[in-house]
């Protein structure tokens, strides 16, 4: 399950919260409004259990990221999940 973040939309900081069913391998990732992968926020095989991380608007080299229209997914196991924030500079 994949929630939705908080604060939304935010600045400077956003929190997301997901749970697993069980252990699976789990991604989560931030796009762009055009698709592109900007963020790599976990990659990893993680047990049942619910998360909860911070994204700072920054890309996977550090550098902050312009204001707009983000999307985050989450797949884990066969399942896909997406959700949409806006982030405020």
């Amino acid at each position: 399950t994949l929630e939705q973040n908080y604060p939304n939309p935010f600045n400077p900081t956003t929190t997301i919260r997901y749970t697993t069913q069980k252990e699976e391998n789990v991604t989560l990732a931030v796009f762009n409004a055009i698709g592109q992968k900007v963020r790599t926020l976990v990659d990893q095989k993680q047990p049942a259990g619910t998360y909860s991380l911070q994204w700072d608007g920054c890309d996977d080299a550090g550098v902050s990221l312009s204001g707009g229209v983000y999307f985050y997914q989450i797949r884990a196991g066969a399942s896909t999940s997406v959700k949409k924030m806006i982030y405020l500079k």
